[in-house]
This record gives C-alpha cells, sequence and structure tokens, in this order.
C-alpha cells in the first residue's frame, strides 16, 4: 500500500487514523481469504466487529512511502478472534506502528455475536496452525498506563 498525500497532517505525516486504514485493509484482505469477505454479509448473513483494538505509533510515515501490513492470529475460540498486526516501510523494512484487535463473528440478522460456521472456524484453525510456529510477539498484550515512581 501507499501513503496518500491527502492522509497527511498539519505535523507533516501520516494522521492516526489512516494507520487504522491501512491495518483495517490487511484485515480485509486476511479475512477475505477465510472466507469471509463482503458477500459473506449478502449471502450468509454474517460479519465481524471489531470489540477492541490497540495501535502503538514507533515510526512516522510520510506521503509517498510504500508500506507492508502482516498479520499474525494469536488466538481464537467459538466466537472471537485475537489478532497482531505490523505495518513495515516496504523497501527498507522498518517498524512504523503495531495493532492488536480483538473481532467478534456477528449474526447480522440478529446483530449479535454468533458462533463461527464450520467452514470458517475450520480456515482460522488452518491459520492457527500455520502460525503455531511463530512466537508471541513481543508488543503483544500491551497497555495503556503512566507508571508512578516509587
Amino acid at each position: 500500500m501507499t501513503v496518500r498525500d491527502d492522509w497527511i497532517d498539519y505535523n507533516g505525516h501520516l494522521n492516526m487514523a489512516y494507520y487504522n486504514v491501512l491495518f483495517d485493509t490487511a484485515v480485509d484482505e486476511v479475512f477475505h481469504r477465510l472466507g469471509m469477505g463482503p458477500n459473506y454479509v449478502k449471502t450468509r448473513g454474517g460479519s465481524f466487529f471489531t470489540a477492541e483494538v490497540h495501535v502503538c505509533y514507533l515510526r512516522e510515515l510520510s506521503a509517498g512511502m510504500k508500506v507492508i501490513a502482516t498479520l499474525q492470529l494469536v488466538d481464537f475460540d467459538a466466537k472471537r478472534a485475537h489478532f497482531y498486526q505490523e505495518l513495515r516501510h516496504a523497501d527498507e523494512g522498518w517498524l512504523s506502528a503495531t495493532s492488536e484487535q480483538l473481532s467478534l463473528h456477528v449474526d447480522m440478522n440478529a446483530r449479535k455475536v454468533a458462533p463461527w460456521p464450520e467452514d470458517i472456524a475450520a480456515n482460522l484453525t488452518a491459520l492457527s496452525q500455520a502460525h503455531a510456529s511463530l512466537p508471541r510477539p513481543e508488543r503483544a498484550g500491551r497497555h495503556i498506563e503512566i507508571r508512578k515512581k516509587p
């Protein structure tokens, strides 16, 4: 993906909202490959909603920079998926931002959290097995706090 000129804020770098656009674009691609693309909502009445997300901004991005987003499935259960992403400069490889997210499977007709269908659960299982040898991301599980000095 490429950082667009109109995504640059008055500080001269990528506005924080557009990091989420880049991360979300990558999530959509992965979930599409898992069988939950745009047609999933139309044909099967299901989707996935973000319940929680934590983004860490590590290095500025500027207009025209090419980036790559990765996704690692950390865990999933009958109704939820926990994944971690990294956004890196495509040519130089340095880490710009990380995102950790919890998504919920939703029955769009009832507008309630519902179990993954068997085929989607099987796809998540396959992805989980493919990622099983990867170490847990070092930056996963972070939280926000101001540490007080003793």
